[in-house]
């Protein structure tokens, strides 16, 4: 079997588990509703507090929502022995890696870019910002889970890896939030958006470059450990 064609059997038996899983695929979805419309009954229905908190409101909801996933991601391959012989093959295993974060990403990433829009109407923002709103969760929702991975990676072999992975990866996450939430004010003031999107882009190239790496020695890390 060719590599392509045996990354292709590892993105389609993910992406086969999820469907089949469908809690662990609607329940990101669910959180992310629920996040969002907790924050409107914690702050009160004022259009003006919603306008300006909306761009923040939607990108920390699909943080949470993206995290709450995360846990998952190898944990069943490493209970039932997968993991060790996904290692063990001639494949590398930052290749294997980024094959199981974008089969992530298909099941949680883009759900939640394509359900933003709703939660951006839901608070009030203009038509202008919803292009602002997509493109940064187009480009943002992969970093999320390129860094969760890494966190992943590393407490996989541990029973309660939950917290210590939110603890390990919230603070990666802040440079994304800053400009997915800067790019969605700005559009909602009608200034110039696009260089947060850039900055965003050069994340990504980054992200792509040296994050497989990561998330293959935190695999070996965890499991030889």
């Amino acid at each position: 079997m060719s590599l392509s064609a045996g990354l292709g059997v590892i993105l389609k038996r993910d992406l086969q588990l999820a469907f089949r899983n469908r809690g662990d695929l609607i329940n990101p979805l669910v959180f992310f509703l629920l996040v969002a419309s907790l924050f409107p009954l914690g702050v009160g229905p004022s259009s003006d507090v919603l306008l300006i908190m909306g761009g923040g409101v939607v990108w920390v909801s699909a943080l949470l929502a993206n995290l709450l996933a995360m846990d998952s991601l190898f944990r069943s391959d490493y209970e039932d022995g997968s993991l060790e012989q996904l290692m063990l093959s001639p494949t590398p295993l930052w290749m294997v890696a980024m094959t199981k974060v974008l089969a992530h990403w298909l099941v949680t990433g883009l759900p939640i870019t394509l359900l933003a829009p709703v939660i951006a109407v839901m608070f009030g923002l203009p038509s202008q910002a919803l292009p602002a709103v997509v493109m940064t969760l187009l480009l943002g929702t992969p970093m999320l889970s390129l860094i969760g991975a890494i966190g992943a990676g590393l407490t996989v072999g541990l029973r309660k890896g939950g917290i210590l992975l939110s603890l390990l990866t919230l603070p990666l996450y802040i440079p994304v939030l800053i400009l997915g939430t800067g790019a969605i004010d700005a559009a909602v003031n009608e200034l110039p958006w696009h260089a947060h999107l850039m900055w965003q882009g050069v994340l990504v190239v980054l992200g792509v470059t040296f994050a497989p790496l990561a998330i293959g020695a935190s695999l070996r890390v965890s499991v030889s450990g």
